[in-house]
């Protein structure tokens, strides 16, 4: 399996993932632009992907589709409630007709020799999911723009070889940031974000010995930084209640408007 972080914060976000057979974006959030010129990196073009996975309708996630899906024509695959508020998105222009599969949480399905499966996180959003992605015996487990993790969570997440998990703020800056009140109660809400030390506890109830790598992702431009995200995600991996350290895995911090380097497992 494959997995490259496109872009990925809280101004847009996109992650191709697959097979060598299949690829699949998941939330196109930039411009097809954008998107295009990250797969160049990897060698790929928008003519590869098989189907586009959409988590929720928020704009830092989808502002890309319409002019995406009109040039490729690819299958996208969501929620009814994400569909519904996504054809009500004006920006995004008229999209092809029949270019949606609906989906539902806890309900897996395939594309190609992918095995997808969806399962609700908990934000501010008509009917959000991750997704963990199966490919034989190897799988990613994506989960960003959550406000909380449970223990149906790391069920879902259990075992995944590679790993892509939000760590969107530290709590101190957006506490003294210059975010009004009501923003700074959302993002900290049981419907908001995942801050860097939720993210690494999160992690420290993932860890196994055969996890191949972390990617952390969805970084608030004005309430973290690459540094501090990765520094906090370690120490509480080192601190926690587990027999593992930081080092122990790759960790590495997805960039806002850059690619990554292809993950390859």
């Amino acid at each position: 399996m494959k997995l490259c972080s496109i872009a990925s914060g809280s101004s847009g976000n996109c992650i191709c993932v697959g097979s060598d057979k299949t690829t699949l974006l998941v939330d196109v959030g930039i411009s097809k632009k954008k998107v295009e010129e990250g797969l160049n990196t990897i060698d790929m073009t928008g003519r590869d992907v098989n189907g586009i996975l959409i988590t929720h309708e928020h704009s830092d996630h989808i502002k890309g589709l319409g002019v995406f899906v009109r040039k490729y024509e690819v299958p996208v695959y969501a929620t009814p409630g994400t569909i519904e508020e996504i054809k009500r998105c004006s920006s995004l222009g008229k999209l092809p007709e029949g270019i949606f599969r609906p989906i539902e949480a806890d309900e897996n399905f395939e594309i190609e020799d992918l095995k997808v499966e969806p399962f609700t996180i908990s934000h501010d959003a008509a009917q959000p999911v991750g997704y963990r992605i199966r490919h034989q015996d190897k799988s990613v487990g994506i989960a960003t723009d959550l406000g909380k993790y449970t223990d149906y969570i790391v069920e879902k997440l259990a075992g995944s070889d590679v790993l892509l998990l939000e760590a969107n703020h530290d709590v101190n800056m957006l506490q003294v940031g210059p975010y009004p009140y009501y923003l700074k109660r959302r993002i900290l809400g049981e419907r908001g974000h995942l801050s860097n030390e939720l993210a690494g506890r999160l992690l420290c109830e993932l860890l196994h010995d055969n996890l191949k790598s972390v990617m952390l992702g969805h970084l608030s431009k004005e309430n973290n930084y690459e540094k501090l995200a990765y520094e906090t995600v370690c120490a509480e991996v080192t601190m926690g209640d587990n027999p593992y350290h930081s080092k122990d895995f790759p960790i590495q911090v997805a960039h806002r408007e850059q690619a990554s380097e292809m993950i390859c497992f």
